[in-house]
């Protein structure tokens, strides 16, 4: 079987060895190279064959944007797909990031599995999120819902797309979804916190009797199958969402 070959390049040295020991024994997977900074990172492109680069923004000499505007101007490197790596969460720092060509944003920190899923993830479907330039909250959400497999013609997507928006924005949110979260959703729609709460809870629902349902939620969120068994409260199954798209890690 041929390995998905990756290339890291961070200034976190214990970081870098955590990631590239924990890649290394995926068996699909193989680190060809390390660099702590933009430079180095360049350097290791050049004279390695890599699939994917996972790119810390802020390095030294060169960061992550410049790496990004030097690999797009070079035919061969520019084909690699990339995944940011970030502590910050600045939609300026991202939109440009998406124009010069990065593929994912994974917020620091993360959990290694949530990594691996998101690098196969990117093999398998290609540059599903960021490749042609900026995409909105609004998109990125879209396509969560899409791999998850919400049904979009029920009432409840919409609900939960809406769900998910505001607590991206307003984390404090999920621990009152009666009190306010239900309430903004349903005067958005013009409808009540009940219905909200019911449309949601049966889009869910719709979601789970697939029977494949279990093992490909499990892939896109990064958890054990065994986790994902019983059906998750909306505020749960809203938290789940949230988290895979890694743009409130910096709020909270």
């Amino acid at each position: 079987m041929e390995k998905i070959k990756i290339a890291i390049a961070d200034d976190n040295r214990e970081l870098v060895e955590l990631m590239t020991e924990f890649l290394d024994s995926q068996p699909n997977m193989e680190v060809v190279g390390v660099a702590h900074d933009g430079r180095e990172c360049i350097g290791i492109l050049e004279q390695t064959e890599a699939d994917i680069l996972l790119l810390d923004i802020i390095m030294p000499y060169l960061d992550g944007i410049a790496v990004l505007d030097v690999l797009r101007s070079n035919e061969r490197l520019s084909k690699i797909h990339v995944i940011m790596l970030s502590a910050f969460g600045q939609e300026s720092i991202m939109s440009q990031a998406a124009d010069y060509g990065a593929s994912y944003f994974i917020m620091k920190p993360f959990e290694t599995e949530r990594l691996v899923v998101q690098i196969n993830h990117i093999m398998k479907n290609g540059d599903q999120v960021a490749r042609n330039g900026l995409v909105t909250k609004d998109e990125l959400i879209t396509s969560r819902l899409k791999d998850i497999g919400v049904p979009p013609h029920l009432k409840g997507y919409m609900y939960l797309k809406a769900a998910v928006s505001i607590v991206v924005d307003e984390p404090s949110a999920l621990g009152k979804v009666t009190k306010e979260l239900y309430p903004k959703i349903a005067l958005k729609f013009d409808t009540t916190p009940a219905r909200v709460e019911r449309s949601i809870r049966h889009a869910i629902e719709q979601v789970w009797v697939r029977s494949e349902s279990v093992a490909h939620i499990a892939s896109v969120f990064g958890y054990s199958e065994a986790h994902l068994q019983a059906k998750p409260a909306n505020s749960e199954f809203i938290a789940m969402i949230v988290d895979s798209l890694g743009m409130n890690d910096n709020k909270k």
